[in-house]
């Protein structure tokens, strides 16, 4: 009888590659328990990002009760133990039916950690195919006393767009993470800072709205098991054409910010070479689109570089730029973090302030974001791993993987 609910619980979360030539031959019948396990192998699967009632199901499909789902949900969100063998209020044999049939928490191991002069941490955790990626804990204590954790989580391996004032992009691009892997990088954050996190930005490596698939399983699962709150959490894009639309159709409470950086096209395409596939009209108007769907403000982020686009001038023709799109705009002004090999420089002061007072002049709200963790490359801008360019693992072998992949579909 266990073999059978074993297999069920295999059955249930999706075929690998040996079960669907099974199916396709009409031999299920003679499919073996211990022939699912061997399959089961080669694509594991992940307790880490299943909701409270898949873990309930999966605990029913191996013969026990709802409860201890209830009990795996605990384990994985509240106390985020890492080992299924660590579940140690579970049956001895449930645990080992388990990882029997494949399962494993989806849990990866820091590979380092680095700690700037006030308290923010870059992470490079290290994933199942060895390559590496970032994310920042930022630590802040507001005017009131209150605590704010944010943690700077990334989506992508590298990134393709290349943004011209970016460290990531010089890295070149791996992969898309899935929705694990971007969940786990909050529950590292809380586990080294031993607090929880209170915001979330899709704001470190790679372009969301290129992995948005992954991006929303990740965003439900922070806010439905981690519990924290759809407000609290932002989504940052450069823009890719056709995802603002689709993104507002989800209705979302967190917030949109659009990387925009420039006040017109052509100075954006020198910026952000991926803005010649979109045109600032269209983001502009999918922008409105935007807040007329979900009823959400975005904000625009605006990286300062120094004598590129940081004039009073500038601030003018943004604050131009706004209105002629709507209204009750924020602008979140970024002075640019020196990186090798990018010839940008910081503004300074005087001239920060002078494009705030521009824009405030001209009834745009403004703010400028603190530079944290300058000293441990973990600020915005900075997020450069420095294996990237030599990742731990080889193209070869991942080649290898995705044949066994393609076997299959």
């Amino acid at each position: 009888m266990r073999q059978v609910f074993m297999a069920m619980g295999l059955l249930q979360y999706g075929c690998s590659v040996p079960l669907a030539w099974a199916f396709r031959s009409r031999t299920f019948t003679n499919v073996t328990v211990n022939s699912l396990k061997k399959a089961s192998q080669m694509e594991s699967r992940l307790l880490l990002g299943l909701s409270e009632e898949q873990l309930q199901q999966l605990a029913l499909d191996f013969g026990q009760k709802s409860f201890r789902g209830k009990q795996l949900y605990h384990f994985l969100y509240k106390r985020k133990v890492k080992e299924i063998e660590e579940f140690s209020q579970l049956p001895l044999a449930f645990r080992n039916d388990l990882q029997e049939a494949g399962w494993r928490v989806g849990r990866s191991p820091i590979h380092k950690a680095v700690t700037a002069a006030d308290g923010t941490i870059k992470l490079l955790i290290k994933l199942e195919d060895n390559r590496l990626v970032e994310t920042v804990g930022i630590p802040v204590e507001d005017n009131d006393g209150s605590f704010r954790l944010t943690a700077c989580v990334s989506s992508q391996v590298g990134c393709p767009l290349r943004c011209s004032f970016c460290a990531t992009g010089k890295g070149g691009f791996s992969r898309n993470l899935k929705s694990h892997e971007i969940v786990e990088q909050v529950l590292a954050i809380e586990e080294l800072f031993k607090q929880r996190v209170t915001n979330v930005v899709f704001m470190g490596m790679g372009e969301p709205m290129l992995n948005m698939k992954e991006v929303l399983e990740a965003h439900r699962c922070l806010n439905k098991d981690i519990l924290i709150g759809q407000r609290m959490i932002t989504i940052s894009t450069v823009g890719v054409p056709n995802t603002i639309k689709k993104l507002a159709s989800y209705k979302l409470q967190s917030t949109l910010a659009l990387s925009l950086h420039a006040p017109n096209q052509n100075l954006r395409e020198k910026i952000v070479p991926s803005a010649k596939s979109y045109p600032l009209n269209a983001i502009m108007k999918d922008c409105r689109d935007y807040f007329l769907e979900t009823r959400r403000r975005v904000s625009f982020e605006y990286t300062l570089l120094a004598g590129v686009n940081d004039s009073v001038r500038h601030a003018f023709e943004l604050a131009e730029l706004l209105h002629e799109w709507g209204r009750g705009h924020h602008v979140n002004l970024i002075p640019f973090n020196p990186i090798d090999g990018v010839e940008y420089k910081r503004p300074s002061k005087k001239s920060i302030l002078a494009f705030v007072s521009a824009l405030e002049s001209r009834k745009v709200t403004a703010s400028i974001r603190q530079t944290r963790g300058l000293d441990a490359s973990a600020a915005c801008g900075q997020l450069r791993n420095e294996f990237q360019k030599s990742p731990l693992l080889t193209e070869s072998i991942n080649q290898e993987s995705h044949s066994v992949v393609a076997l299959a579909s």
